[in-house]
Protein backbone atom coordinates (compact mmCIF):
# COMPACT_ATOMS: atom_id res chain seq x y z
CA UNK A 1 0.00 0.00 0.00
CA UNK A 2 1.20 3.51 -0.80
CA UNK A 3 1.85 5.04 2.63
CA UNK A 4 1.30 8.57 1.30
CA UNK A 5 -2.40 7.65 1.25
CA UNK A 6 -2.28 6.09 4.71
CA UNK A 7 -2.66 7.51 8.15
CA UNK A 8 -0.22 5.39 10.13
CA UNK A 9 -1.69 4.49 13.53
CA UNK A 10 -0.50 2.88 16.76
CA UNK A 11 -2.07 2.47 20.19
CA UNK A 12 -0.54 4.14 23.23
CA UNK A 13 -1.39 2.97 26.75
CA UNK A 14 -1.62 6.01 29.01
CA UNK A 15 -2.28 5.89 32.77
CA UNK A 16 -5.78 7.27 32.16
CA UNK A 17 -6.88 5.37 29.06
CA UNK A 18 -5.84 3.98 25.73
CA UNK A 19 -5.07 6.40 22.91
CA UNK A 20 -4.76 5.95 19.15
CA UNK A 21 -1.93 8.02 17.68
CA UNK A 22 -1.72 8.71 13.99
CA UNK A 23 0.70 10.38 11.61
CA UNK A 24 0.29 11.56 8.06
CA UNK A 25 3.18 12.82 5.95
CA UNK A 26 5.51 13.49 8.90
CA UNK A 27 2.89 15.25 11.02
CA UNK A 28 0.95 14.03 14.02
CA UNK A 29 -2.74 14.21 13.10
CA UNK A 30 -4.28 11.99 15.75
CA UNK A 31 -4.06 11.40 19.49
CA UNK A 32 -7.56 10.29 20.27
CA UNK A 33 -9.15 8.15 22.95
CA UNK A 34 -9.88 4.58 21.85
CA UNK A 35 -13.03 4.66 23.97
CA UNK A 36 -14.50 8.07 23.32
CA UNK A 37 -17.69 10.02 23.75
CA UNK A 38 -18.51 10.14 20.00
CA UNK A 39 -17.03 6.94 18.50
CA UNK A 40 -15.83 7.23 14.92
CA UNK A 41 -16.50 10.94 14.42
CA UNK A 42 -12.83 11.98 14.46
CA UNK A 43 -11.78 8.92 12.46
CA UNK A 44 -14.32 9.60 9.69
CA UNK A 45 -13.35 13.29 9.47
CA UNK A 46 -9.61 12.53 9.26
CA UNK A 47 -9.98 9.77 6.69
CA UNK A 48 -12.37 11.83 4.55
CA UNK A 49 -10.43 15.11 4.60
CA UNK A 50 -7.04 13.44 4.09
CA UNK A 51 -8.47 10.93 1.59
CA UNK A 52 -6.54 8.25 3.44
CA UNK A 53 -7.17 5.05 5.36
CA UNK A 54 -5.69 3.88 8.64
CA UNK A 55 -2.75 1.51 8.41
CA UNK A 56 -1.48 -0.03 11.64
CA UNK A 57 2.21 0.84 11.48
CA UNK A 58 4.52 3.15 13.32
CA UNK A 59 6.44 6.20 12.12
CA UNK A 60 9.17 8.45 13.45
CA UNK A 61 6.52 11.02 14.46
CA UNK A 62 4.49 8.43 16.35
CA UNK A 63 7.61 7.17 18.14
CA UNK A 64 8.52 10.73 19.12
CA UNK A 65 4.95 11.34 20.34
CA UNK A 66 5.19 8.15 22.47
CA UNK A 67 8.45 9.45 23.98
CA UNK A 68 7.00 12.89 24.72
CA UNK A 69 3.79 11.42 26.17
CA UNK A 70 5.89 9.16 28.43
CA UNK A 71 7.75 12.27 29.63
CA UNK A 72 4.47 14.16 30.14
CA UNK A 73 2.96 11.36 32.22
CA UNK A 74 6.28 11.00 34.05
CA UNK A 75 6.05 14.70 35.00
CA UNK A 76 9.17 15.54 32.99
CA UNK A 77 7.47 17.49 30.18
CA UNK A 78 5.07 20.44 30.28
CA UNK A 79 4.90 21.22 26.53
CA UNK A 80 5.00 19.13 23.40
CA UNK A 81 7.25 19.76 20.44
CA UNK A 82 5.76 17.86 17.50
CA UNK A 83 4.75 18.85 13.97
CA UNK A 84 0.94 18.87 14.06
CA UNK A 85 -1.65 18.61 11.30
CA UNK A 86 -5.05 20.04 12.16
CA UNK A 87 -7.82 18.53 10.05
CA UNK A 88 -11.07 20.47 10.26
CA UNK A 89 -12.78 23.73 9.40
CA UNK A 90 -11.01 27.09 9.63
CA UNK A 91 -13.03 27.86 12.77
CA UNK A 92 -12.04 24.55 14.40
CA UNK A 93 -8.38 25.15 13.54
CA UNK A 94 -8.58 28.60 15.15
CA UNK A 95 -9.97 27.06 18.36
CA UNK A 96 -7.35 24.28 18.38
CA UNK A 97 -4.57 26.81 17.86
CA UNK A 98 -5.92 28.76 20.85
CA UNK A 99 -5.80 25.59 22.96
CA UNK A 100 -2.04 25.46 22.41
CA UNK A 101 -1.78 28.84 24.16
CA UNK A 102 -3.27 27.63 27.47
CA UNK A 103 -0.30 27.18 29.82
CA UNK A 104 0.42 23.84 31.47
CA UNK A 105 -1.47 23.49 34.74
CA UNK A 106 -3.91 26.30 33.98
CA UNK A 107 -7.56 26.14 32.98
CA UNK A 108 -9.83 28.34 30.94
CA UNK A 109 -13.62 28.33 30.67
CA UNK A 110 -15.38 27.88 27.34
CA UNK A 111 -16.79 31.39 27.81
CA UNK A 112 -13.36 32.91 28.42
CA UNK A 113 -12.01 31.08 25.41
CA UNK A 114 -14.82 32.40 23.21
CA UNK A 115 -14.12 35.93 24.47
CA UNK A 116 -10.37 35.58 23.81
CA UNK A 117 -11.19 34.44 20.27
CA UNK A 118 -13.25 37.62 19.81
CA UNK A 119 -16.55 35.70 19.71
CA UNK A 120 -18.07 36.05 23.19
CA UNK A 121 -21.51 34.87 22.02
CA UNK A 122 -20.10 31.70 20.40
CA UNK A 123 -19.53 29.66 23.55
CA UNK A 124 -21.39 26.62 22.20
CA UNK A 125 -19.51 26.70 18.88
CA UNK A 126 -16.19 26.97 20.74
CA UNK A 127 -17.18 24.05 22.98
CA UNK A 128 -18.14 21.94 19.94
CA UNK A 129 -14.85 22.73 18.18
CA UNK A 130 -12.97 21.92 21.38
CA UNK A 131 -14.77 18.58 21.50
CA UNK A 132 -13.79 17.84 17.89
CA UNK A 133 -10.06 18.12 18.67
CA UNK A 134 -8.34 15.05 17.20
CA UNK A 135 -5.05 15.56 19.07
CA UNK A 136 -6.01 15.21 22.74
CA UNK A 137 -3.49 15.96 25.52
CA UNK A 138 -0.91 17.35 23.05
CA UNK A 139 -3.46 20.00 22.04
CA UNK A 140 -4.74 20.44 25.60
CA UNK A 141 -8.53 20.49 25.29
CA UNK A 142 -8.64 19.03 28.82
CA UNK A 143 -7.66 22.49 30.12
CA UNK A 144 -11.02 23.96 29.11
CA UNK A 145 -13.75 23.70 31.73
CA UNK A 146 -17.28 24.84 32.29
CA UNK A 147 -18.48 27.92 34.11
CA UNK A 148 -17.37 27.93 37.75
CA UNK A 149 -14.55 25.50 36.92
CA UNK A 150 -16.94 22.56 36.53
CA UNK A 151 -15.62 19.55 34.64
CA UNK A 152 -17.74 19.14 31.55
CA UNK A 153 -17.55 17.25 28.30
CA UNK A 154 -14.38 15.39 27.45
CA UNK A 155 -13.96 12.83 24.68
CA UNK A 156 -11.94 10.54 26.94
CA UNK A 157 -14.43 10.88 29.80
CA UNK A 158 -14.45 13.07 32.88
CA UNK A 159 -12.22 10.66 34.83
CA UNK A 160 -9.45 11.09 32.24
CA UNK A 161 -9.94 14.87 32.20
CA UNK A 162 -9.74 15.00 35.99
CA UNK A 163 -6.61 12.77 35.94
CA UNK A 164 -4.85 15.09 33.44
CA UNK A 165 -5.72 18.26 35.34
CA UNK A 166 -4.56 16.72 38.64
CA UNK A 167 -1.34 15.47 37.02
CA UNK A 168 -0.52 18.98 35.83
CA UNK A 169 -1.56 20.64 39.07
CA UNK A 170 0.50 18.24 41.20
CA UNK A 171 3.49 18.54 38.84
CA UNK A 172 3.48 22.30 39.28
CA UNK A 173 3.28 22.13 43.05
CA UNK A 174 6.03 19.48 43.12
CA UNK A 175 8.33 21.58 40.93
CA UNK A 176 7.52 24.66 43.01
CA UNK A 177 8.45 22.79 46.19
CA UNK A 178 11.74 21.61 44.72
CA UNK A 179 12.57 25.18 43.65
CA UNK A 180 11.87 26.44 47.17
CA UNK A 181 14.32 23.99 48.75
Amino acid sequence: MNTSHSILVQRYHSPCGELMLGSWRNHLCLCNWVEEKHPGRVDRRLQTLLEARYEERTSDIIQEAFRQLDEYFGRKRTAFDLPLLFTGTDFQKKVWQKLLEIPYGEILSYGDMATQLGMPKSVRAVANANGANAISIIVPCHRVVGRGHTLTGYGGGLAAKSFLLELEKSSLSTSFLSLAQ
